[in-house]
């Protein structure tokens, strides 16, 4: 039987559009953040931090939230709108 303490829901983000070779990667409660620009990565960041105050606000986490309560937190912060430049 698996430790059910190991398995948790994450919050995933993977930018696909570093041109500088550089590997970020940012973790944090809830996600993990890897590639992207500059840029991109930065937006993800900010995203995900939103989400976290948004399920602290509710007193939930990603492993407590309904879907829909995430899809409507998720629309709330435009977590899959790319800011217009």
């Amino acid at each position: 039987m698996k430790d059910k303490g190991i398995l948790r829901r994450l919050l995933l983000g993977l930018g696909l559009d570093c041109a500088d070779g550089i590997a970020r990667v940012t973790r944090g409660p809830n996600y993990r953040l890897y590639g992207g620009s500059e840029e991109t990565h930065e937006e993800m960041h900010e995203k995900a931090i939103k989400l976290n105050e948004k399920l602290r606000e509710r007193k939930k986490t990603l492993d407590t939230v309904s879907r829909e309560e995430f899809m409507d937190i998720a629309e709330r912060i435009e977590l899959f709108r790319k800011k217009e430049s």
